[in-house]
C-alpha cells in the first residue's frame, strides 16, 4: 500500500513526521479522509483528533487547531497545539475540562470563547488518552 509524509508541526516543535496511509481530519467544513496522491488542499482544522493509519494500525493525535497542506507525496498540518497520546496528562486535562466548565456555567462570563476552546481542547485531550 502506498504512503505519504505526514509532518505535524507546531510553534514549538515538531510532535510527529512519519509515512501514513491515511489520515482522517476535522476541518472546518467537516470530515476529511486524505489517502496518497490527494489533490492539493490547503484548509483550517478544527480542535479535534487526527486519526493516522500506518500499516493496519491507528494513531490517534491531538491537535488543537491549525492548518492543514496536502501535495502530493506529503501533508503537513501547522497546529497551534498538538500532542500525542503518551504525552498527555490526563489530570491536567480533567482539570482544564473542570475549570472550563465552571467558567461556561457562570453568569457574568466575559470571555465565553476563550472557556469554549478551552473546554473543546480538554476533551479533546481526554478523547486521544482514551483511545491509546
Amino acid at each position: 500500500m502506498s504512503t505519504f509524509l505526514l509532518e505535524i508541526v507546531t510553534p514549538e516543535r515538531k510532535v510527529f513526521a512519519e509515512d501514513a496511509n491515511m489520515i482522517i481530519v476535522k476541518g472546518v467544513a467537516g470530515e476529511l479522509g486524505i489517502l496518497p496522491n490527494h489533490i492539493p488542499l490547503v484548509t483550517p482544522l478544527k480542535v479535534a483528533p487526527v486519526t493516522v493509519k500506518q500499516n493496519g494500525k491507528q494513531l490517534y493525535i491531538a491537535v488543537n487547531g491549525g492548518f492543514m497542506e496536502v501535495r502530493k507525496d506529503k501533508v503537513v498540518i501547522l497546529a497551534e497545539s498538538a500532542e500525542l497520546p503518551e504525552q498527555i496528562d490526563l489530570e491536567r486535562a480533567k482539570a482544564a475540562k473542570e475549570r472550563a466548565e465552571k467558567r461556561l456555567a457562570s453568569k457574568d462570563n466575559y470571555d465565553f470563547k476563550r472557556a469554549e476552546v478551552a473546554l473543546q481542547k480538554a476533551l479533546n485531550r481526554i478523547e486521544v488518552y482514551g483511545k491509546r
